[in-house]
């Protein structure tokens, strides 16, 4: 006697050899002798031998199609050995109803299992939903291999073209288009980025690297969502001052301005201004939202992403000509500078200029004013002089370092992507820099110590131990030299001094403050603040070296002058990069050497370098 029988889940034949009514004794096709369960067997028959039986079912079961299966098979459950009688129309051979149990075993999509041996159809949906899967896995299955011939000849398949964004920064490894990508790398053994740009996927390699940013920075893109109006503005005095203000050509959240007037007795009044989006920005409101979610505009060379809609940006900065409100503090000095007494006030300050830093000179440094002196010189000279009293008072040496301007003209080729770079060195501690510095220094300790005095929260900057950090309690400031720094003087750029500018309007105007000492919405804003300023930070400081590297391919440059930092670590003379040498013989810091500049890589943004030697 043989037997079919279910092995868990296979479909198996063997001769029967031992029957213990319960359990059975069987040699199975393979030789294999095991002991199985009554209740497995689904099938006994005398002949042919179980090998030939399962040969045969084998053979029939190919030409048994599922879905006329499916169509003919009883609405409820049922058995095989019921299904085969039906199929067959008469009782079948044991070949015949082993090859009905093989179709119906692989056929899960048709075919539910309810038991050994026994089946439910499945329901004409879930059979469509199925069919219609295997289908979408056969097509993809075609698609990939199609995708990936055409990317081994570097060509780029139109659906991956649509889908760059998805390959390029957040790969979906179960994505049909990765997969396609992920084969032709593998074949080619090169990277899917390296892949991509010889396809022509990546025509800018700027873009690249700003596009990853703003996909894992701005989601949902950069255009700001209707917020509605601003507020009403309260009725202010205007202030009896010419403001000017000093920034750099590209600027347009113009945050700050000064003013210089004669009080008539020798001593001077200094007004530093600030502008007040605190008064339009209404906290809890759409557009305060808004901000609070950017948290900080966002700078880079060639590009900047404001934090507030432009609208905004336009109604409050310090425009010359317009007199746009401000939050103002008055220092009255005396002829040489030193500082006698202040005043906040909150009112509206006409601008008159909007200064230039490339077309001002420091003649106002000098001592000896003369009838023959730029334009506003007198002004920058009183500026000049409370500038330096403020800065003997903090006791803190001037930090001697070079900064870098760089400036981008997207109108102009750059050695063959868009976008001509001019970087310009720019010292740090210069009398120019020195004044402005200076100042915002000056507002912003005397407002940190203006609303700690009156018991009020803020979002402080302290330092100790050489480690920075945002609080909302006062704290030294050891790089400044002063006891309370709060972020106050940027409020159109920064959301930190957008808060604090809420909280000194309240000291000012005697009412109480949007956020207490001890705000959950204060300490959130804080920890939101630091994380993205610092990733908005990190993203400048990635394009910066992106720029760098595009100036040494569109000047040809094929060996710069650096400066040793430390072992084989340089500066370079020209530009922010900082690169290693890993062949440059042992230096002093400081020494000057010759770099020789290799293979530029400006998606990896690497650049090969080399010792060249000593610099003259």
């Amino acid at each position: 006697m043989n037997v079919l029988f279910d092995d868990d889940g296979q479909l198996k034949a063997g001769t029967l050899l031992a029957d213990h009514d319960s359990s059975l004794q069987v040699e199975a096709v393979s030789g294999k002798r095991q002991k199985i369960k009554a209740a497995h067997v689904l099938l006994r028959f005398a002949a042919p031998s179980p090998a030939e039986t399962m040969a045969k079912a084998n053979e029939i079961v190919a030409d048994i199609d599922p879905n006329f299966l499916w169509e003919v098979s009883a609405e409820d459950e049922f058995g095989f050995d019921e299904l085969a009688r039906e199929y067959y129309g008469s009782t079948p051979a044991p070949a015949e109803s082993a090859a009905v149990a093989l179709a119906l075993a692989r056929a899960p999509m048709y075919f539910y299992r309810k038991g050994r041996g026994r089946y439910r159809k499945a329901p004409p949906e879930a059979l469509k939903a199925a069919l219609a899967s295997v289908a979408r896995k056969e097509r993809e299955a075609r698609d990939i291999a199609q995708w990936s011939d055409e990317l081994r000849e570097y060509r780029l398949p139109a659906p991956l073209a649509s889908a760059i964004d998805m390959l390029l920064y957040r790969p979906d490894k179960q994505a049909p288009e990765w997969k396609a990508l992920d084969a032709a790398c593998t074949s080619l053994r090169t990277s899917a980025l390296e892949l991509l740009r010889r396809c022509g996927a990546i025509p800018s390699t700027h873009d690249y690297h700003f596009n990853r940013f703003l996909i894992e920075t701005f989601p949902s893109g950069t255009t700001f969502p209707a917020w509605g109006t601003l507020a009403q503005l309260p009725e202010l005095p205007c202030a009896d001052v010419r403001a000017f203000s000093i920034d750099d050509a590209s600027t347009t959240e113009i945050d700050d301005a000064f003013s210089v007037r004669e009080l008539g007795d020798g001593h001077r009044e200094i007004g530093i201004h600030i502008a007040a989006p605190a008064l339009g920005v209404v906290h809890g409101s759409s557009l305060d939202a808004i901000a609070r979610q950017r948290l900080s505009t966002v700078y880079m060379p060639g590009r900047k992403l404001t934090m507030l809609p432009d609208t905004v940006v336009d109604a409050f900065t310090l425009r010359e000509g317009e007199a746009p409100p401000a939050l103002s503090l008055y220092v009255e000095t005396t002829h040489d500078g030193a500082p006698r007494a202040q005043r906040t006030v909150l009112e509206r300050v006409p601008v008159a200029a909007n200064l230039r830093l490339d077309a001002l000179t420091e003649a106002f440094a000098n001592e000896d004013g003369r009838s023959a002196d730029a334009p506003w010189t007198p002004e920058l000279r009183a500026l000049w002089q409370f500038a330096r009293h403020a800065a003997a008072e903090r006791g803190k040496p001037d930090a001697a370092r070079i900064d870098f301007n760089f400036a981008v003209d997207w109108d102009a080729d750059g050695g063959g992507e868009r976008g001509r770079v001019t970087i310009v060195p720019r010292p740090r501690g210069s009398p120019l820099d020195k004044l402005v510095s200076e100042l915002m220094i000056h507002v912003n300790h005397t407002w940190g110590r203006r609303i700690a005095d009156a018991g009020i929260a803020g979002l402080y900057r302290v330092q100790a131990g050489g480690k920075v950090k945002m609080s909302t309690r006062p704290g030294e400031h050891q790089g400044l030299g002063v006891r309370h720094y709060l972020w106050a003087s940027s409020p159109l750029r920064r959301y930190s001094d957008l808060v604090n500018q809420r909280q000194l309007i309240a000291t000012v105007e005697g009412t109480r403050p949007p956020y207490a000492a001890n705000d959950a919405e204060l300490h959130a804003a804080l920890t939101d603040f630091e994380t993205t300023y610092s990733q908005y930070a990190e993203m400048q400081e990635r394009m910066e070296r992106y720029w760098c590297l595009r100036w040494l391919l569109q000047e040809r440059a094929d060996e710069c002058p650096a400066t040793v930092i430390r072992e084989n670590l340089v500066r370079f003379v020209q530009l922010p990069l900082v690169v290693r040498l890993p062949d440059m013989p042992p230096s002093d810091p400081d020494a000057r050497v010759r770099v020789s500049i290799g293979r530029i890589d400006l998606l990896a943004m690497t650049v090969e370098c080399r010792y060249a030697g000593i610099s003259h």
